[in-house]
C-alpha cells in the first residue's frame, strides 16, 4: 500500500479551473448562498491572476498530483493596510479530515507575518463549522460585524487574529 503524497505549493495558472470547481462545489454541498459570497466573486474564475499582487499569495493542496483545496491571503479591501484577509479556504471531501486545513491556515498566517501584516481578518459562513473551529483553534476571535469591503455580504461569521502576539 503506497503512502499518499501531499504537496502544498503556490497556485499556478493551470490550477484555475480545478480550484474554481473545488470552491464552487462546496457551496452546493454545504448549502451556502451563492450571491454575496466567493461563489460569485470574479476572482474565483481566475485564482492565479487574482493573487499576483504584492503581499498576497494563494496556496493549493495537491494529493497525489491532484489539486483538492486551497487558501490565500490578500490585503483587506478598502481597509487599513496592516490587515490582510484569509480568503477562499475550501477543500474537496477527498482531503478533509487530514489536518490540511490547519496546516494551510498556519502557512497563510506565517506568510502574512512575513509580509508584515499586523492582523489577519476572515469571513466565513455558519455552515462551515469545521473551518470555523480551525480558525478558533488558531487564535481567531469573533467580531460583531464585517470589516473592509469584501463584497461578501452573505457571510455571517467575521473573525480577526492579532499577528503580533
Amino acid at each position: 500500500m503506497s503512502k499518499d503524497t501531499i504537496v502544498i505549493r503556490e497556485i499556478e495558472a493551470n490550477d484555475n479551473s480545478v480550484i474554481e470547481q473545488v470552491i464552487r462545489s462546496c457551496f452546493y454541498e454545504f448549502e451556502i448562498p451563492l450571491e454575496g459570497t466567493a461563489y460569485t466573486d470574479p476572482d474565483t474564475q481566475n485564482m492565479f491572476g487574482a493573487y499576483q499582487g504584492e503581499k498576497e499569495i494563494y496556496l493549493v493542496v495537491e494529493l497525489n498530483g491532484e489539486v483538492l483545496g486551497g487558501c490565500g491571503i490578500k490585503p483587506l479591501k478598502d481597509y487599513e493596510t496592516e490587515i490582510c484577509e484569509i480568503q477562499k479556504m475550501y477543500f474537496s471531501p477527498k482531503v478533509r479530515g487530514k489536518g490540511l486545513g490547519r496546516t494551510l491556515i498556519q502557512n497563510c498566517i506565517k506568510k502574512a507575518q512575513d509580509f508584515g501584516y499586523k492582523k489577519c481578518y476572515l469571513e466565513s459562513a455558519p455552515q462551515l463549522k469545521a473551518a470555523i473551529r480551525i480558525y478558533e483553534d488558531n487564535g481567531f476571535k469573533h467580531l460583531d460585524s464585517a470589516l473592509g469591503n469584501t463584497g461578501h455580504h452573505a457571510c455571517g461569521i467575521w473573525m480577526i487574529k492579532d499577528l503580533c502576539d
